[in-house]
């Protein structure tokens, strides 16, 4: 069995894209280690973590059965949300309307929000009122579509836009077209 040599030439061609490919794949390796950090960080500065957390990786698993709360604006939710999402709301949410739509109390309830801040708060209110299976989606709609997930908008199609809430929030949304209006 001969073994061929790549001839020079070809290697000094090659190598620059090798650096290059190699260097972006750190970064983006780097990226995505250092965020879920600073993810991490932010969650645990704000939250009070009374709700347990769940992945987007496990939402999204076809075994997983459960009713899924946007709890953002209105105006978030018409830009994108996760599909079969229910709008909840942050500032107007009203218990009784979750009660009159989930009766079960046992049933799993996702809630979610851009990164996990407000659906803490929601979901606390929901274990209050008697809701024993309830989760906070751990990085919300971001993390959700920073993950490759799909959202759609408010005709249910698919959309790369994301309502990012505010530049300083917006920050934590890598992937999709942030939205601010």
């Amino acid at each position: 069995m001969a073994v061929r040599l790549v001839p020079e030439a070809v290697v000094k061609e090659l190598l620059p894209n090798m650096r290059k490919a190699i260097f972006y794949m750190v970064l983006s390796f780097s990226i995505s280690v250092f965020s879920q950090e600073s993810l991490n960080d932010l969650l645990n500065r704000l939250n009070k973590e009374v709700i347990p957390y769940i992945s987007v990786q496990e939402l999204a698993m076809p075994k997983t059965q459960a009713v899924i709360l946007d709890a953002r604006e209105e105006i978030e939710y018409e830009v994108s949300h996760i599909k079969n999402s229910l709008f909840v709301g942050y500032d107007d949410f009203d218990l009784k309307i979750v009660k009159d739509r989930i009766k079960d109390k046992h049933q799993k309830i996702v809630v979610y929000c851009s990164l996990g801040v407000r659906s803490e708060d929601i979901a606390e209110r929901l274990k209050k009122a008697g809701y024993q299976n309830v989760f906070n989606l751990f990085g919300g709609i971001f993390e959700w579509k920073n993950q490759g997930f799909d959202v759609v908008d408010e005709n249910e199609k698919e959309t790369e836009s994301v309502h990012a809430f505010s530049k300083e929030w917006g920050k934590w949304l890598t992937h999709g077209i942030k939205v601010y209006e």
